[in-house]
């Protein structure tokens, strides 16, 4: 240990001791029915030994459980250095500052400090710092201990000092179930070191300020098992990432921040180079466990996983809202999720009010020859050529400026003074991150609009501008937002995504763009060959004609 120029003092210890052994409670939050994701809330208690006390100084909670750490010491109690006051972390093997999630022994990680304020008042930081992952340290401190019985001992993390605690808003894990990025996240602690006066030994207690949060995904999805998790984003209704200051009473973390979202990236280098694996059928926190350090508090969570296909490249978010629940200081939650995506069938593509659907006796699912096109660009000839087959069109036309509805396939859709009343006011907003599949590929991108019975006005046989354009020819776009809707809100809300289109037997615009065909004929058409659509790409909604022998997907909306 190095030494450090001052007053001539007797050497004071800071002892630390054993943590015990953690309690676990499980919280369940139901997803759907069929999907739930759960919180396992555990509880780091300690009690003070004979010899010292300690309840985690530094979490950084450990590396992966299969990590093997001798347990040896790095120093000895030496009252007899007169230059600094020396704050020893004993040799148990749950004193050190980060964490083996298993068997919950903690160990010293590299560049671990202390702050106390000595006699003086004066600031004092520890002289030295571990190297490495050891099992116990001798932290030396300038200055003068010997007027009080008691000093408080802070941990601000490794990016703040004193008293001050930053919480990141940007934290980096690179492998799996490690925790030596706690220090740089946020991690922080008080305690009160109580002694003798005079006396050179001072055992403390300290407790962690900070909530953990343990993200443990899994899934039974095929897709998404070739697929890899390259960061987690949590967001909350209130702050959880800003700085504070730690309470030199209630040693708490105080004030009020402003940042409420925290992201995790997972990229490491090697075999995680790409992220976290998805190959796990259950919660594995070897496999992917990932640590985030957040403010404790109440706190409604929306949590994104990010997601990545390395074959098509396509990175998306699988989302997961958690109702309100306090997350206590000093306590780590286990976060588990089976991450799914919405599957969308390839058989509602229609012409426009067919019979039957576009690919009907050629669906991809058959494998044939010549089927139905599951990628961009592919293409077939086995689709309707003329009206003696039920795939192809509705040619009926009342006549110029009649209504013509849908009888067949395209009934059950809105018509185009309902697909305006959505576009204008159903507050359409584009997501480029939401993850789905079709045809056993991944994809993303889609518009949230509101439902219905959230739109104020609504009705069926005039748009909001007064004008029936069932009998009138109309066509519109419009700007929209490309910010999902939040989390207190997404109920709200219903889900269109890009599913393209086919025309000529071709697949276009997977992700990009869509044509979702109404219940209207276009009623300005002579020739009845085209009809209502409501048409859909990244930040854009409109109301358009197309042919009526383009293969459109058809659905009810909510």
């Amino acid at each position: 240990m190095g030494g450090f120029r001052g007053r001539e003092q007797q050497g004071n210890f800071f002892i630390m001791g054993r943590l015990s052994k953690r309690e676990l409670l499980t919280e369940k939050k139901t997803e759907s029915k069929k999907k739930k994701q759960t919180m396992k809330k555990k509880l780091f208690k300690t009690r003070l030994l004979s010899f010292a006390a300690f309840c985690g100084l530094a979490l950084a909670f450990a590396s992966c459980a299969n990590e093997d750490v001798a347990q040896s010491t790095t120093g000895t109690n030496n009252k007899n250095d007169k230059s600094l006051t020396t704050f020893v972390a004993g040799d148990e093997a749950k004193t050190r500052t980060s964490m083996d999630y298993t068997s919950g022994d903690f160990y010293w990680e590299a560049g671990d400090k202390i702050y106390v304020k000595d006699d003086d008042g004066t600031w004092q930081v520890s002289s030295n710092a571990p190297t490495s992952k050891v099992a116990s340290f001798q932290f030396k401190v300038p200055g003068k201990f010997n007027n009080s019985a008691t000093y408080k001992v802070y941990y601000p993390g490794k990016n703040s000092s004193n008293d001050q605690v930053t919480i990141s808003a940007t934290q980096t894990q690179t492998t799996p179930n490690t925790t030596k990025h706690f220090g740089e996240s946020g991690d922080c602690g008080t305690a009160d070191a109580t002694g003798t006066i005079g006396g050179g030994v001072f055992n403390f207690r300290l407790d962690h300020q900070a909530a953990i949060l343990v993200f443990q995904p899994y899934t039974s999805n095929i897709v998404l098992k070739d697929c890899y998790l390259t960061k987690i984003e949590v967001t909350s209704n209130n702050d959880i990432t800003d700085t504070y200051t730690l309470d030199p009473v209630s040693g708490e973390l105080s004030g009020t921040g402003n940042g409420k979202q925290i992201i995790l990236t997972t990229l490491g280098s090697g075999s995680y180079a790409y992220g976290f694996p998805l190959t796990n059928t259950s919660a594995n926190v070897t496999t992917n466990g990932a640590y985030m350090v957040i403010k404790p508090g109440t706190h409604t969570l929306k949590v994104r996983y990010w997601v990545q296909d390395l074959v098509t490249g396509i990175e998306g978010t699988i989302t997961r809202n958690l109702s309100t629940f306090n997350y206590a200081k000093n306590t780590y939650y286990d976060m588990t999720a089976n991450l799914d995506v919405k599957d969308y069938d390839g058989d509602h593509y229609y012409m426009w009010d067919a019979k039957k659907q576009y690919w009907d006796g050629w669906e991809w699912t058959k494998n044939l020859s010549g089927g139905q096109p599951t990628l961009e660009g592919n293409t077939s000839s086995n689709y309707a050529q003329n009206n003696t087959d039920p795939r192809y069109y509705n040619e009926s036309y009342p006549g110029f400026g009649l209504n013509n509805p849908a009888t067949y396939s395209c009934a059950i859709a809105p018509n185009v003074n309902e697909m305006v009343w959505y576009a204008v006011k159903g507050d359409p907003r584009w997501d480029n991150t939401e993850l789905w599949t079709t045809m056993g590929h991944l994809y993303n991108g889609g518009f949230w609009i509101k439902k219905k019975a959230n739109i104020t006005g609504f009705r069926d046989d005039i748009a909001p501008d007064g004008i029936d354009y069932r009998s009138q020819g109309y066509t519109n776009n419009w700007s929209t937002s490309t910010t999902p809707p939040s989390s207190a809100d997404i109920g709200n809300y219903f889900y269109i995504p890009a599913l393209g289109d086919y025309a000529a037997g071709t697949l276009y615009t997977v992700g990009r763009e869509t044509d979702i065909w109404s219940s209207s004929g276009y009623p300005m058409d002579t020739s009845g060959n085209s009809a209502y659509s409501l048409s859909i790409s990244r930040g854009n909604i409109g109301i358009n004609t197309i042919p009526r022998s383009m293969g459109c997907r058809v659905m009810a909306f909510e």
